[in-house]
């Protein structure tokens, strides 16, 4: 293999990110146009984007047993979304993936996320939310995509930062059973070809690069198991996102635009989660506002060939998601990077000679 060749399939690697996109969770209303996934197409076109990340826990935009069940529903389904010129970009379980695994000291609050049939029944509302993700599963294959969001759910957080001290063989099984109640699912999606893509998030048992890694041996390194990027977890956690996509960009399939910002006092850092958003060290805010380096993920994501929807998803504690949608998609629309299929130099190269070569090197 020669230089020129060995550079060349280096380049050929990168992929430009497409977008923009997005996430319609938060925009979901009662009044029009954010009551239908027809009016919200037509909003979200008009604001420059080119793709939607659709929750299915939403009936007004997507009913999750019909796309399961029925191709002539999710051509439908597709129909409406191109022809406003956009492109669903993945399903979204976040609510229903949390539900896989609850641990009792969240049931309560979790409840809320819940149908009325399962409430106050775990075993119910576990395996009721195991064949919802089945589901969307399905719909993904029907509607021709290849990556899914979601998130893993906890059964091990509230022993986070533990006191008192955790038993011995509490982590692992944690993970073990996090791993059997996941598996039928994985292989579900393994049957229909999506890959399930784990926002890894505070609050979930996959919140980190050692988490993953945890749930990945647990799991036998199974295919499917793959995250969804969000630098926002990551700021607030002061974890390094950006050497985190070197770590583990092979498994990066879905990517969330958010921004954030850390402002430690002398009274909370980290863990001053008590306080209200806006009074937080801690805080979500819109793309561009906060102390992400987007450039950077942009670039590590594109060079290390991330084949990626960039999906702005609005919380912010001040901006209000209105105007935070409207600059999201000339925002992420001047971070994208038509990614480079040669180097600057090529003009100055030639083919290889060997001879030339070992004259150079004196041979």
């Amino acid at each position: 293999m020669t230089a020129t060749t060995q550079r060349g399939q280096n380049y050929n690697n990168m992929k430009t990110i497409k977008g923009p996109a997005i996430f319609l969770a938060q925009f979901v209303g009662s009044e029009a146009p954010y009551n239908s996934l027809d009016g919200l197409c037509q909003w979200a076109a008009g604001l420059g984007y080119k793709g939607v990340q659709i929750p299915t826990s939403d009936k007004c935009l997507i009913d999750l047993d019909k796309a399961a069940d029925s191709q002539d529903y999710c051509d439908e389904l597709k129909g409406i979304v191109n022809n406003y010129g956009l492109e669903i970009t993945e399903l979204s379980t976040h609510l229903q993936g949390q539900l896989v695994a609850v641990n009792p000291a969240y049931d309560v609050m979790f409840d809320n996320f819940a149908p009325q049939a399962v409430k106050n029944n775990p075993k119910a509302r576990t395996e009721w939310a195991i064949e919802t993700v089945k589901k969307a599963g399905t719909a993904s294959r029907r509607l021709g995509l290849t990556a899914h969001a979601t998130f893993s759910g906890a059964l091990l957080w509230h022993t986070m930062y533990p006191w008192p001290q955790r038993p011995p063989g509490l982590v692992e099984a944690g993970f073990d059973e996090l791993a059997k109640r996941w598996l039928p699912i994985l292989n579900h999606f393994e049957d229909n070809g999506v890959d399930v893509c784990y926002e890894i998030h505070p609050g979930e048992d996959l919140h980190d690069g050692v988490s993953f890694e945890q749930f990945l041996v647990a799991t036998g390194n199974h295919k499917r198991v793959n995250m969804l990027y969000d630098p926002s977890h990551f700021l607030l956690q002061q974890l390094d996102y950006l050497s985190y996509i070197d770590h583990y960009h092979s498994y990066i399939k879905a990517f969330h635009v958010k921004d954030a910002e850390f402002n430690p006092t002398g009274k909370q850092g980290v863990y001053g989660g008590y306080a209200d958003w806006a009074d937080r060290a801690g805080r979500f805010r819109s793309p561009g506002d906060g102390q992400i380096d987007f450039k950077g993920i942009f670039s590590k994501l594109t060079q290390h060939g991330c084949d990626v929807w960039a999906v702005m998803e609005w919380e912010c504690c001040i901006k209000s998601p209105e105007q935070g949608a409207s600059e999201g998609a000339p925002f992420i629309k001047n971070h994208i990077i038509e990614a480079t299929q040669k180097t600057f130099d090529d003009f100055a190269g030639g083919a290889a000679d060997q001879e030339k070569i070992n004259r150079i090197l004196g041979l």
